[in-house]
Parts: C-alpha cells; structure tokens; sequence
C-alpha cells in the first residue's frame, strides 16, 4: 500500500491531533503518501482531501480538538453516500482508510472493507464507551478536565456549607462520573447503569450530614438525568441549599493529557501497519497495556461491562 488517508468523525476527543500526527510520520516513514480528509465522512463524500507532510502536523501533539474538523454524516449510511466516497478516494489513488472516532465511524470503516476497501478504526470518544479497549483517546483528558471542575466546585460549597449536583457526559456509560466521582470525592455518584432513586440520595446526604458533614458533591452522568432536576426533587425533599451546574462541552476540549497523546501516537502507528500490510475491517485498542487489533464488527458488537466493584468502592469512600 502506497497512499492512505485519514480523518476524524463524531464527537472531538483530546487525543486525535497526536494520532493524525503519527498517522503521517510513521506513514511517511513508511516510504507511504498521506491524505488528510477535512470534516470526518462527509469529507469523503465532498471530496476534501489535503496532502499531508511533516510540517503539516507540526505543533499539534499538545492542541485539543482535530485539525482535519469533524462532522456528523447521515448521508454515509446510504449505499450512495459510501460509493461516491470511495470513488472520490480512488481517484486521488487512496488505498486505504484511517478513521478516528467511535462506534458509528467505526460502521463507516466497516462500511468501506464491506465494499472492498480497505480501514481501521481508532477509538476517539471522550466517554470510553467501546468495550473491546480499556481506554479510549480523550477519556483520561476528559477526566482531568472533570475533577479540576470538581476541586473548584468543592471550594465554594464547603466555604457557603451547599451541596452541589455537577452533570457531566455520559450517555448509556458512567465511566466519566465514576472515575471522578471517586477521585473527587463524591458523596453520590449517579450513573445510566445504577440509577439511584431520590430516597437513596437523600439518605446518603443525610447520613453524611448526621457524621459532621456540612457540604456535599453528587456527579450525575448525563444519561443518568439531569441536574436541574434532581436539584429541584432535592430542595423540595430536604432543607439542603442545592445548586447545580452542568459542564458541557467544556469536557471535549483543552490540550490532551500524557496518557491520550500516548495512545493516539501507538494508536496510529498500529493502525499504519495494518494497513501497510493490506488489512482492513480492525480496530485498534488497548487491552492489559498491550496495543492490539481486532475484527470491527466483533469489536464493535462486544457488550460494556461496568466496573460494579469500583462503584461499591467509590460509594463506600465518599461517605
């Protein structure tokens, strides 16, 4: 294989600019020509390639978000939309596809390999949502992001004695308000996968009040609820003064951690080598601190599996 390219797609993680930045030097490297495709899937349909050198990707290891952009794209789910991609990759004499992003790029990679051209999926999703890796890029900036959130958040409650709901991503996965939660200290963590009802919450609050507890944080994954609503269930159940605050996309954001620069650099080489040797239709992940591939739609078909005893734990603590 002598010329591939690469794009970003769905949500922007931390993580993807060091990943496009080994995509094109470990591809250079490898004697290969490098494309970059602008706006995710769409950009394959539009025909926004951009060649790719070693200064293209100078001074981006350390920038959140994706210098390629990214876009949602329903027309690629259409047998229309998938071909005139891959006519518009031929013609510029593309041979194979690199597709950062998560489950539903993942189906666009599929897609592509199903027609008989060769891709590779990497894991970028702030949510950590894909079962087949223990990590996905963005998650562990995303987390970072959370608990300085959180660290600020505690200042101000502990200093006017409040409790405060803070709502961050995570629509069917509560990885990101597990692993805050428990890493900030949370008195309630509430996740899509154990939803506690109001009477647990106040009960917890409650017993922490009765221990000498003044202030208190409860992080709520998105998919889980939403914080003006607990907030209003709690004030009219307790005499708590409850605020809440909902961080929104300023989790995607902010320069990459060290861990999301170092899988999206092996990220990409291990998806630079599949490709040199022809093979598409895998996903590249890490599991047990082992960079590996597997079959996408296998990947992809895996079911996540929460970590209970973690929850159990991060309950207990935040007590």
């Amino acid at each position: 294989m002598k010329k591939i390219a690469v794009l970003t797609s769905g949500g922007d993680a931390p993580g993807m600019n060091a990943a496009i930045r080994a995509v094109v030097r470990y591809g250079l490297d490898m004697g290969m020509e490098v494309m970059g495709v602008e706006r995710g899937l769409q950009g394959l349909i539009d025909d926004l390639f951009v060649p790719m050198n070693m200064r293209s990707v100078s001074d981006i290891i350390h920038r959140g978000g994706t210098i390629l952009k990214t876009a949602r794209c329903p027309e690629f789910k259409t047998q229309e939309g998938q071909q005139k991609a891959i006519e518009n990759l031929r013609a510029r004499g593309v041979e194979g596809l690199i597709v950062i992003g998560g489950d539903g790029s993942f189906m666009g990679a599929k897609a592509m390999t199903d027609k008989g051209f060769p891709s590779i999926g990497i894991p970028g999703t702030i949510d950590n949502d894909l079962a087949y890796t223990d990590y996905t890029l963005g998650f562990d900036t995303a987390c970072n992001t959370i608990l300085d959130a959180i660290n600020k958040i505690r200042d101000t409650m502990s200093s006017h004695e409040r409790v405060s709901i803070i709502e961050v991503m995570g629509r069917n996965c509560g990885d990101l308000a597990l692993y805050t939660g428990l890493c900030g200290g949370a008195e309630v963590i509430i996740v899509p996968e154990h939803k506690l009802t109001i009477d647990q919450i106040v009960k917890t609050l409650g017993g922490g009040m009765e221990h000498g507890k003044t202030s208190g944080i409860i992080v709520l994954a998105e998919g889980a609820g939403h914080a003006d609503d607990l907030k209003a269930e709690l004030s009219a159940r307790t005499d708590m003064v409850v605020k809440s605050t909902r961080l929104g996309h300023v989790q995607r954001g902010g320069s990459p951690s060290c861990r999301d620069r170092y899988l999206g650099t092996c990220f990409g080489v291990h998806a630079v080598k599949l490709l040199k040797q022809g093979i598409g239709n895998r996903i590249v992940g890490i599991k047990n601190h082992k960079f590996y591939d597997m079959d996408i739609v296998e990947g992809c078909a895996m079911k996540k599996h929460f970590d209970n005893e973690l929850y159990e734990t991060a309950l207990i603590v935040g007590k």
